[in-house]
């Protein structure tokens, strides 16, 4: 098990080292002046310079890569100082040169070009609003989702089956920003404004309103649903045909018994893969949604920072995504052994 851990994390280093590299580039060969874009269109030249020198945007493209990567990586190499040290919050490993010394420390993700914040602390206050609507999402469509798609293996070529195969078929076709456009034009005439995680109160501030997730979780989680609903079906109905089925039938198991404790466990494996597939990619910014229902999460940040070419912001999103990426898989490969003893890791 160790083993297999430190390799898939080694995978998953390249991973993130790749999506870094395809970021910066893309951000390098794109139009735009990150340093106007602070500054505005009337700003002077002295203004623009003072700027790029500050974030090191007057240096090449490649040189500005490099330095990226030293500050995002957890060993690197930093000025042996108090001001680097307060910046980074290392731990010195060993000195490189009089000047130099090889650290250990968190990733740093640099400051937004547009507020000054750090991206770290930007991260922070958006990610736990995503995670709520990703979490809440799931949760309906993996409830719902699993409960369809069992009912529909069961009653097999009734009406039951084709209702829940209808629904399936016309959650998937339906892409989640048209959802979002209809549920949101019609609950909003109907049961009033379902937006945000937060209202705010002028006497007590902000408020947490648990009814605004309806609307969105509905339209997040509609895709994952329809998805969950076929494979359950699909990977019950292949089940439902084993001979360790036809087994516990045969010892006078109840069809409780049989569907509960033999064949649903059983054919839950392509199904977690999709959960955590669809999770992880809900985490990565249910972008549209977001706007729909101005939802302040990590995919609203990402596109507004796109907007202002604020690279860092991007950057910190893309890499948080990344990361999540690649846990989720490990978890993933890891509960497959747990849910199913025949799997082996290697």
């Amino acid at each position: 098990m160790f083993q297999y851990f430190i390799r898939k994390s080694f995978y998953g280093l390249l991973v993130m080292m790749g999506v870094v590299s395809i970021v910066f580039m893309l951000f390098a060969i794109l139009p735009g002046d990150a340093a106007r874009m602070t500054q505005g269109q009337r700003t002077d030249v002295a203004s623009l310079e003072a700027v790029r020198k500050e974030f090191g945007l007057d240096k090449p493209k490649h040189i500005q890569f490099l330095l990226y990567i030293n500050d995002v990586s957890p060993i690197s190499v930093n000025d042996n100082d108090s001001a680097s040290k307060a910046k980074y919050n290392y731990f010195s490993l060993f000195p490189v040169s009089n000047e130099k010394v090889l650290v250990l420390k968190a990733p740093y993700l640099r400051r937004s070009y547009q507020s000054q914040k750090k991206v770290s602390d930007i991260l922070w206050e958006t990610i736990p609003n995503t995670a709520v609507l990703a979490l809440a999402s799931m949760i309906f469509a993996s409830a719902v989702g699993i409960l369809l798609g069992l009912l529909a293996a069961l009653y097999k070529d009734t009406w039951i089956d084709r209702a829940s195969m209808s629904f399936a078929i016309l959650g998937v076709s339906m892409p989640s920003f048209f959802a979002g456009i209809l549920i949101a034009w019609f609950f909003a005439f109907v049961l009033g404004p379902y937006t945000g995680l937060y209202d705010y109160n002028p006497f007590n501030g902000e408020e947490l309103q648990l009814k605004n997730l309806i609307l969105p979780t509905l339209t997040l989680g509609l895709r994952p649903l329809s998805i969950i609903v076929q494979l359950t079906r699909s990977s019950m109905l292949d089940v439902m045909k084993m001979d360790y089925i036809r087994t516990a039938k045969a010892k006078g198991l109840s069809p409780f018994m049989v569907v509960w404790r033999h064949a649903l466990k059983n054919a839950l494996n392509p199904v977690v893969t999709a959960i955590s597939g669809w999770f992880a990619s809900l985490m990565a910014g249910a972008f549209f949604v977001e706007y729909i229902f101005s939802w302040n999460g990590l995919g609203k940040i990402t596109v507004d920072a796109l907007e202002l070419s604020d690279l860092p912001v991007v950057m910190g999103a893309v890499l948080f995504i990344a990361f999540l990426f690649v846990i989720v898989n490990l978890l993933v490969d890891i509960s497959y052994s747990l849910l199913d003893p025949r799997v082996k890791l290697s």
